[in-house]
C-alpha cells in the first residue's frame, strides 16, 4: 500500500445550498434531458433533509435519467465545454458498482471528499480503504455533477477519479478501465483546441497517478416528496 499523500492546502469553497443547485441544474438544462419538471426540482431543493452531521450536501439526477455522456459537455473550465475521451464510447455503460443507489429521481450526496491524500495510490488500493473508513466511492455521474455545482474542485494536479462506476462485461467480469474526470492537456486525440477543458476518461484499474485522488461519499439519501 502506497503512504499517504500530506493533505494540500487548497481550500474547497462550500457547495452552494441546494436551492441554489436546483436553479444551476435548471439553468443548464439538466431537467430537461431528464425529463424532470422544473417544480419537481425545486421542491426536492426545498424540502430535502441534510443528514445530521452533514456539512453541505450535492444535489444528484439519478444517473438512469441524465447518464454522463450527457452531463460531460455542460462543464466549462476556462469556457471551454466539457468532454468524453474518444476511446471511451461506452462511458453510459459504466454502472454503480456495489453501490446501492436510492430508489428515486433525486437524491443527496453528503461528505464529500476529493481523496487528495490518495494521489499515486491504484483504484485496486484506494477502494478496501475506503470501504474500511465507511465512506463510499462516487459515481462518474455524482462526480460531474460536482464540478458542474463547484467547478473549483477540479484543479491542476488535483482531480480525482469515480471508481463507483464500473463496466460488467458479458463475461460477468470487470472491465479493468475506471472512470475520472481531469483536465484536458489538448494533446492527442483530444485536440490542442481543448487544452484545458475539463475531461471524463478512464484509467486502469492497477495503475497509480500522482494527479488523481479518489473522490467519495459518507452517504446517500433519497427523499419523498
Amino acid at each position: 500500500m502506497p503512504e499517504t499523500t500530506p493533505a494540500t492546502s487548497t481550500v474547497l469553497p462550500a457547495l452552494p445550498t441546494l436551492s441554489a443547485q436546483a436553479e444551476r441544474l435548471i439553468e443548464l438544462g439538466v431537467h430537461e434531458l431528464a425529463g424532470l419538471p422544473v417544480g419537481e426540482l425545486r421542491a426536492f431543493a426545498e424540502t430535502a433533509v441534510v443528514p445530521e452531521g452533514g456539512v453541505g450536501a450535492l444535489l444528484a439526477v439519478h444517473p438512469d435519467l441524465a447518464p454522463a455522456s450527457a452531463l460531460a459537455p455542460l462543464l466549462r473550465r476556462d469556457g471551454k465545454p466539457g468532454f468524453v475521451v474518444t476511446d471511451m464510447p461506452d462511458v453510459d455503460r459504466f454502472a454503480p458498482c456495489a453501490i446501492e443507489l436510492p430508489d428515486a429521481r433525486l437524491y443527496l450526496v453528503t461528505g464529500l471528499d476529493r481523496g487528495d491524500h490518495m494521489a499515486n495510490w491504484s483504484p485496486e488500493e484506494a477502494l478496501p480503504t475506503l470501504t474500511k473508513e465507511d465512506r463510499t466511492p462516487l459515481l462518474l455521474t455524482e462526480g460531474i455533477h460536482w464540478v458542474l455545482q463547484q467547478p473549483a474542485v477540479l484543479e491542476r494536479n488535483h482531480c480525482f477519479m469515480t471508481i463507483g462506476s464500473r463496466l460488467r462485461k458479458a463475461n460477468g467480469t470487470l472491465d479493468a478501465r475506471t472512470p475520472a474526470i481531469w483536465i484536458s492537456n489538448g494533446t492527442g486525440r483530444d485536440g490542442r483546441e481543448r487544452r484545458d477543458a475539463p475531461k471524463v476518461g478512464w484509467c486502469w484499474w492497477g495503475n497509480r497517478h500522482t494527479w488523481l485522488g479518489f473522490a467519495s461519499a459518507t452517504s446517500r439519501r433519497g427523499h419523498d416528496l
